[in-house]
């Protein structure tokens, strides 16, 4: 055994490579290129068939591209690595706002329930806040009319963990849908919007118009509306008023206040209708 033969120095901590800090290339990171002494910005990264390339911007507005070789900058005094900055991702919202549940399965319909007055409220409905209900399980069906309201809940017994939220169109004092709606009972609770039809509670600047039109009482107000601002009729109408619903900023702040309460309570049977007005 030969203790002289191989190389003495192997092993040496002079042999051994350095290791440099590993950064991401954030966009705005400020860097030096280590023995170039060009100073700039991060701007971006792109990926060649020759290896990461960074673009830097300097002061002066003037820009270049550099290799990312191992040790190939200086950060805040320290001699670094730059790989790909890769951003996170923003959580996803849904129509209504709140964080989207990825892959979710709808859940078996929950015994409580959202009402509404018709097709389009329950159409708007679905289009902003179908993500959350399916989440939750929560069926939404409507009445055709305030006016089967009491024959429904008879109907439905509504009781705890059997909870009815009911959508209301033109719920102001003194109307006949707030007469209507008074004496439901602790396990039903009825909100809703100041306006005659939910097209109305669209911002109108959704739909191009300064403002809603007003229709003199007695004459059909869809009919009215589309007279005024040059639609064919109420189908076409419809179709412009669906359309211009994406998410929850196109409808106005009583709506949405109104289907967050409903779905609060039908959801949360620990919550009373108290707590939520």
């Amino acid at each position: 055994m030969n203790r002289y033969a191989g190389d003495i120095f192997s092993g040496h901590s002079r042999n051994r490579p350095v290791e440099y800090p590993i950064l991401p290339a954030e966009p705005g990171m400020v860097v030096e290129v280590f023995g170039d002494e060009f100073v700039g910005a991060v701007v971006g990264t792109q990926k060649t068939h020759q290896g990461d390339l960074v673009r830097l911007e300097d002061r002066h507005g003037r820009q270049r591209l550099f290799q990312m070789v191992r040790g190939g900058f200086l950060h805040e005094g320290r001699r670094i690595s730059l790989t790909r900055h890769i951003p996170k991702r923003a959580p996803q919202r849904s129509n209504s706002g709140s964080r989207k549940v990825q892959n979710a399965q709808a859940k078996v319909a929950a015994p409580s329930r959202i009402w509404v007055e018709g097709v389009h409220d329950a159409a708007i409905v679905e289009k902003v806040w179908g993500h959350d209900l399916r989440v939750e399980g929560v069926v939404v069906e409507f009445l055709e009319g305030l006016d089967n309201l009491w024959a429904r809940l008879e109907e439905f017994q509504p009781g705890p963990g059997r909870r009815v939220g009911v959508l209301a169109d033109h719920l102001v004092e003194g109307s006949k849908e707030s007469r209507l709606t008074e004496s439901v009972g602790p396990h039903v609770m009825v909100t809703g919007h100041p306006y005659i039809d939910i097209w109305a509670a669209v911002k109108p600047e959704r739909l191009g118009l300064a403002a809603w039109p007003d229709v003199p009482y007695g004459e059909d107000w869809k009919t009215g509306i589309c007279r005024r601002v040059g639609w064919n009729d109420p189908k076409e109408g419809w179709s412009r008023v669906y359309n211009a619903v994406g998410s929850f900023r196109d409808l106005d702040s009583t709506l949405i206040g109104a289907v967050e309460r409903l779905v609060d309570f039908v959801t949360n049977p620990e919550l009373s209708k108290s707590d939520l007005s």
